[in-house]
């Protein structure tokens, strides 16, 4: 796509960023015309901002194609954006749509480490067993705990949270496989906040792809799933994958309540076919007051807040603010959202 080179640029902001972080993207060039406007339906912007925007900076408040004619990029304030693939404007060919995909990764990464060090050293038991004002006296067999040194941690989905969870998890002596959409590119390409994260994919220790996690889910202590929701991996930690597991494995969710099989989950739990899991995200949120999981005492649930960071906003504007300077010069932006893939 041509970008004129010396012409203004119009960047529209639906996003209430604090005045300080705004401009700090004023001052990458005297070409951008910042408006900021927070908003939560397209009604609630004038007409005429959105007919002039070239460049859209949104949460999922997007116009149709007719009301941003002059609309060349939408930068969205979040990594997953699934649940816009039908909007119509997406669809656009001269549209470029990026993603903040590794703004989260450090506290996803953390949030990952925190579920981790709890069900391996048993605290969802722990906890019950200080409700009740109990001291039991078979602690030592029933609170022995998983180490996190010489486990093996499968991370399905090796993305930026993924690299920067296998990072935290090697530094305390486990041993890390990973599975990914394309294992024959196993250097990161996409935005990497520095000194985090895993860019030249070195730090795995076997790297499988999306059709042989089955035979990984077999090898691991715990299984984290960090993995986008598409086409491809809806489902794809069913009851095979789940069956492979070893009955003192836990699973870790925050990707997407889709990508693993809930049904085949809630079986493997109730059965102690695995030891535990730690859920962020469902197939239906917020999670029913119905839903089994409430009930089960090797399951902890948060309500889908493992990307939450007070230093969120100050990423996402380092983020759209190295993706500006690459617009201003023509070059390739990071987090391309790709249809065919999905992400």
């Amino acid at each position: 796509m041509e970008i004129q080179r010396n012409s203004p640029i119009e960047v529209l902001v639906t996003v209430p960023f604090q005045e300080d972080e705004i401009q700090m993207l004023r001052e990458l060039s005297p070409r951008l015309r910042i408006t900021m406007l927070p908003a939560r339906e397209p009604g609630d912007i004038p007409k005429e901002t959105w007919a002039r925007s070239e460049v859209l900076y949104t949460d999922k408040l997007l116009p149709t194609a007719d009301q941003a004619p002059a609309l060349r990029w939408v930068q969205f304030h979040w990594a997953g954006v699934d649940s816009l693939e039908a909007v119509p404007l997406l669809k656009k060919n001269d549209l470029m749509i990026t993603t903040l995909s590794g703004a989260a990764a450090p506290q996803m990464a953390e949030f990952a480490l925190t579920m981790i060090l709890a069900l391996g050293h048993r605290l969802p038991e722990l906890n019950a067993q200080q409700l009740k004002s109990e001291w039991p006296r078979d602690r030592w067999e029933r609170f022995r705990p998983q180490e996190l040194r010489s486990s093996t941690v499968g991370i399905l989905g090796y993305g930026s949270i993924g690299r920067e969870i296998a990072r935290l998890v090697r530094a305390f002596g486990a041993t890390v496989l990973a599975a990914k959409r394309d294992v024959m590119h196993p250097a990161d390409s996409g935005y990497t906040i520095p000194g985090l994260g895993d860019p030249g994919g070195d730090l795995f220790h076997r790297l499988y792809p999306y059709q042989a996690i089955r035979s990984m889910m077999g090898e691991v202590d715990f299984a984290v799933v960090v993995a986008p929701l598409t086409a491809e991996t809806r489902g794809m930690v069913g009851a095979a994958e789940l069956g492979a597991m070893k009955s003192t494995a836990f699973l870790i969710n925050m990707a997407r309540g889709g990508v693993v099989d809930q049904n085949a989950l809630v079986s493997v739990l109730h059965e102690r076919k695995i030891a535990g899991a730690a859920l962020d995200v469902f197939h239906e949120e917020p999670l029913p007051s119905n839903s089994p999981f409430w009930k089960m005492s090797n399951v902890m649930i948060t309500p889908h807040i493992g990307g939450m960071s007070v230093h969120y906003n100050q990423r996402a504007i380092d983020l759209f603010s190295e993706n500006i300077k690459r617009y201003l010069t023509g070059a390739p932006l990071y987090n391309r959202y790709d249809p065919q893939r999905g992400y």
